[in-house]
């Protein structure tokens, strides 16, 4: 079974090798700083003994003043996980730094995140539409139309 480390423990560690990076911490994640989440994600999967080589999912939620980025992490490794998350403040020109390069299984993932929720993930190198749901949205609409008699 997987190890939960917890995100006072994660966050103690990401201090010590990279300072004033975290904004905050509870039993179960850690919070980083926007603008060091880059250099956070590359220790957490470069460090020997975090080892986070599986990203196993990133979601967003909207919390009205703000959007919170939520990053599922493993490590196959050393059979630990744990969950990181980012703050992007505001409603325009949101923006958060892309994590491809570190794990492929970001690609989708942030350009779904782009579509549903508009944050760009700077430097991912396909950042577009997931064109079959644009589709499919075009297809309920006109279909909800022409149920309510508006077509």
């Amino acid at each position: 079974m997987t190890v939960a480390i917890s995100g006072e423990e994660l966050a103690k560690r990401i201090e010590e090798a990279n300072p004033g990076t975290t904004e905050s911490s509870d039993n179960a994640a850690v919070w980083i700083i926007k603008d060091s989440l880059l250099s956070v994600c590359t220790f957490l999967k470069n460090d020997p003994l975090l080892s986070f080589d599986y990203l196993v999912s990133i979601s967003a939620v909207d919390y009205i003043e703000y959007f919170e980025i939520v990053y599922h992490l493993v490590s196959i490794q050393h059979n630990h996980s744990s969950i990181i998350k980012t703050k992007c403040w505001g409603r325009e020109q949101l923006e958060v730094n892309s994590v491809i390069y570190l794990w492929q299984g970001a690609d989708f993932q942030e350009r779904e995140i782009y579509d549903l929720m508009g944050i760009q993930f700077t430097n991912h190198p396909n950042l577009k539409r997931i064109e079959g749901w644009k589709m499919e949205l075009k297809k309920r609409g006109r279909n909800r139309c022409q149920e309510e008699g508006r077509e």
